[in-house]
């Protein structure tokens, strides 16, 4: 009996130290000097202040189109929502760089909608909107997953109840089933406020990499990394603050989560 649970935890701390390792070697790379070095460098504050913006835009677009869609599947037995559901999920299986092209195939010029776009004087590639386009696209369907997941799990019979008491549709909704699913809703807002944050093929096809305008964290590690003058103690000091910024937002919410009424 005890072999099985030796292995067992052998595999378990070999997948530990293989996440680990290379956060510790990350932190390691650097001075307190050169991290300190990084946030003073010209593409730090721009590039961190707009992966702030951008994902903070994107979440509240995926809260609001995509708590609905997670009722609406976690809820109907239909065929329709289990194709939606299959659709829904495609993106977490296609690599970043298809969908930036399949973006500029949509929104660019000679794309599906570019000619319509560009007649109402419309632009979007190239521009901060399509960073927050191309971070939707790539991060919705892990909230909307998780979001089903959490509904999934509320008692329909409690919904039951609140509408033999009087209360509407909406308003069982709101009052009981979005408050029991409040921690799976937090855990797929925070997955995707994440994947959101890492996003980097997508944006760089479809949006571009211009100071200011659409250079997230991602790109600007890029950009230091492949030269411009910057060197690559640069690119692993400001790898390391978007780590840093990534794992402090993370706790909160995490917090957040644990802290809320189950």
């Amino acid at each position: 009996m005890r072999l099985p649970v030796i292995f067992g935890g052998v595999l378990g701390a070999t997948l530990v130290l293989l996440l680990v390792f290379p956060i510790l070697a990350l932190a390691l790379a650097v001075t307190p000097g050169e991290l300190l070095a990084a946030t003073s460098h010209p593409l730090f504050w721009p590039a961190l202040w707009l992966s702030l913006k951008t994902t903070l835009i994107s979440l509240a677009v995926i809260l609001i189109l995509g708590t609905p869609l997670a009722w609406w599947l976690a809820s109907s037995k239909h065929w329709v929502a289990r194709v939606v559901g299959l659709l829904i999920e495609l993106p977490i299986m296609i690599p970043p760089a298809v969908i930036g092209v399949a973006l500029l195939m949509t929104f660019g010029r000679q794309g599906l909608l570019g000619g319509a776009l560009e007649a109402l004087g419309v632009q979007v590639i190239f521009t901060t909107g399509a960073v927050v386009l191309a971070q939707v696209v790539v991060s919705a369907p892990f909230y909307v997953r998780a979001a089903a997941s959490a509904f999934s799990g509320v008692d329909e019979e409690l919904l039951i109840v609140a509408r033999s008491l009087g209360a509407s549709q909406l308003q069982a909704i709101r009052r009981i089933a979005l408050p029991m699913a409040l921690p799976g809703l937090l855990t797929g807002a925070s997955l995707a406020w994440a994947r959101a944050l890492g996003e980097f093929g997508a944006t760089l096809l479809f949006a571009g990499n211009m100071s200011g305008k659409t250079q997230t964290m991602p790109l600007a590690i890029y950009t230091a990394f492949n030269g411009a003058g910057v060197g690559q103690g640069t690119a692993v000091a400001l790898s390391l603050l978007l780590l840093v910024t990534s794992l402090v937002v993370l706790l909160l919410v995490r917090g957040w989560r644990q802290g809320a009424p189950r």
